[in-house]
């Protein structure tokens, strides 16, 4: 059985909660990744900011 289905393996306890996989756990860790997304987000805030004003 995967990892990812063993929290789904219990008849008793049904539990909705997803595990992420091997993939959303690199791109959790990866340093890169992240500040690119930092900067897209930032971006996109300022963008909503200067409208306003």
């Amino acid at each position: 059985m995967k990892q990812e289905e063993v929290n789904f393996g219990k008849s008793d306890q049904f539990n909705l909660t997803m595990i992420p996989g091997s993939f959303a756990r690199r791109m959790r860790t990866c340093l890169i990744w992240q500040f690119f997304r930092f900067t897209v987000i930032n971006i996109k805030m300022l963008i909503v900011v200067s409208k306003s004003h």
